[in-house]
């Protein structure tokens, strides 16, 4: 849908859960993408939609407080460790085998020390909501494309103005 470079670092990983889910038709790739099944599979399209609200606030729109406090309770639940490289700088990591939310949660904290947690956004598009990475200088994009997405919030704002 986006013809937007990937998200930078772990935000990719969200990007692409969050993508796993197209809106406008409906088509689930979650399983396939992430060799998931069962109840693995229903936690993980429990985090896809909070992840999307998460997102979707980032652009400006209000996290649904059932969202919010879901997505809350599955990060809490993620194993994470302080893990320290070679210069001595530290991270958070999975601990153990890492599973798909330990993995969502360093990426998300990777992404919130290094300030780019809040660039990772859902289209404003009700139709749409593809996450994406506002590289905008004032991070201030609201479509995952300006050509499709974009293009069409203006041409209804235009129409609308034009009959009302």
């Amino acid at each position: 849908m986006t013809e937007r470079a990937p998200a930078p670092g772990g935000l990719a990983l969200v990007e692409a859960l969050v993508n796993t889910l197209s809106v406008d038709t409906g088509d689930d790739r979650l399983a396939a993408e992430f060799g998931l099944s069962g109840d693995a599979l229903d936690r993980a399209a429990a985090l896809r939609e909070a992840l999307r609200a998460a997102c979707l606030a980032h652009a400006g729109h209000d996290i649904p407080p059932g969202r919010l406090s879901e997505l809350n309770a599955l990060l809490a639940e993620a194993p994470l460790t302080v893990t320290l490289d070679h210069e001595g700088t530290a991270a958070l990591a999975p601990a153990g085998e890492p599973g798909l939310t330990a993995r969502v949660a360093a990426a998300i904290a990777e992404a919130v020390a290094a300030g780019t947690w809040t660039r990772l956004k859902a289209c404003a598009a009700d139709d749409c909501h593809w996450a994406y990475y506002d590289r905008s200088p004032a991070g201030r994009s609201r479509w995952c494309t300006m050509s499709i997405c974009g293009s069409r919030a203006k041409m209804r704002t235009y129409r609308s103005r034009r009959t009302g």
